[in-house]
């Protein structure tokens, strides 16, 4: 039996990721958003949603640009102290003692310490109370060489150890259950055993 609880926020977990906005070095700064997620493949977009009150949003909103960089067990302790703390009264990137980069196709700067990040151009925003939503097409990434495996290109993001974020905590990730699409393979593996297995004799 289930209880009835009054509408909420309880889609857990979600990907605790640092966004970081500015045009210039000097208003270079980065926020912590766990309400951010993918919202189209062709063309790649995605979003993030901030309180208007939140220093970044007036810059991410003037520049319409920001970058989403995924996070690690290492920067764990940056991620939260940047949900914490505002742009207004510290310079977060001396702080925490994470790294600019400059981006490809965006003003707004990379963290060297995440193993992507994720640039992104504002297509609209859509206030929704609370919080706005920036809604942006994805027009560059760029990933750590150190989780790029050097014979296949493929990315291993488990190396790099990534947090996410469930109802007011940070959680590494577990072990992993199955590859997309496992459930169903199985199933057409049995299948194709049975199909293929020799008759028996007098069948």
């Amino acid at each position: 039996m289930k209880e009835k609880w009054k509408p909420g926020t309880l889609i857990y977990p979600l990907p605790a990721v640092l966004v970081s906005c500015g045009a210039t070095q000097e208003e270079y700064n980065m926020l912590t958003v766990a309400w951010t997620g993918t919202v189209c493949t062709n063309p790649p977009m995605c979003y993030i949603s901030v309180r208007p009150e939140r220093h970044s949003y007036q810059i991410i909103r003037r520049t319409g640009e920001f970058v989403i960089n995924l996070t690690t067990e290492e920067m764990a302790r940056a991620t939260d102290w940047c949900g914490v703390r505002s742009g207004r009264d510290y310079d977060k990137f001396k702080e925490t003692g994470l790294t600019p980069l400059p981006a490809a196709q965006v003003q707004a700067p990379l963290i060297a310490e995440s193993p992507i990040s994720i640039e992104c151009r504002v297509r609209q925003v859509i206030p929704l109370g609370s919080h706005d939503m920036f809604l942006a097409e994805v027009v560059n990434i760029q990933a750590d060489e150190r989780f790029i495996d050097p014979t296949t290109g493929k990315l291993d993001l488990e190396k790099a150890r990534p947090i996410v974020y469930s109802h007011g905590e940070y959680f590494s990730l577990g072990k992993m259950l199955g590859h997309f699409g496992w459930s169903v393979r199985r199933k057409k593996r049995i299948k194709r055993e049975r199909t293929n297995k020799p008759a028996k004799k007098g069948e």
